[in-house]
């Protein structure tokens, strides 16, 4: 009985860690986009005709941005992005997530439980991200 409920918490950790943390080829392909957007010339270099926010902070506002926040020369939001969290340059603990502008544990966060504004029931608690695990 322990070894099928050590089992069931470990797949389900999986799952969780697979949902929560998306591959980086889809982030690379929005930024794909994001730079053909943006180039000036056609047969040009786009490192060297490229816009960036830096210099051009309406850049992040247009519809194809990752965010509307400028951090680092590239556009982030804020209230989402683990690497920059609240602010620029503020990276979340391995384990956490970025809700809000605030890095929480949604591991245990009762606001927060398995992800972001997953509030659970009054009375009840979040275990592994699931409210009243038992």
């Amino acid at each position: 009985m322990k070894s099928f409920r050590f089992l069931l918490v470990l797949l389900v950790s999986i799952a969780m860690t697979i949902t929560l943390f998306p591959s980086m080829s889809s982030q690379e392909s929005v930024l794909g986009r994001f730079d053909a957007t943006y180039q000036r010339g056609k047969g040009s270099s786009p490192r060297h005709n490229m816009y960036t926010c830096d210099k051009y902070p309406r850049v992040c506002s247009a519809k194809s941005s990752p965010g509307p926040d400028c951090c680092r020369k590239t556009c982030v939001n804020v209230m989402t992005d683990r690497f920059n969290c609240g602010r620029c340059g503020k990276k979340c603990r391995y384990s956490e997530m970025c809700c809000e502008g605030w890095c929480v544990n949604t591991y245990f966060n009762k606001r927060h439980c398995g992800k972001c504004n997953n509030a659970c029931k009054k009375g009840s608690s979040c275990s592994y991200g699931m409210c009243n695990y038992a």
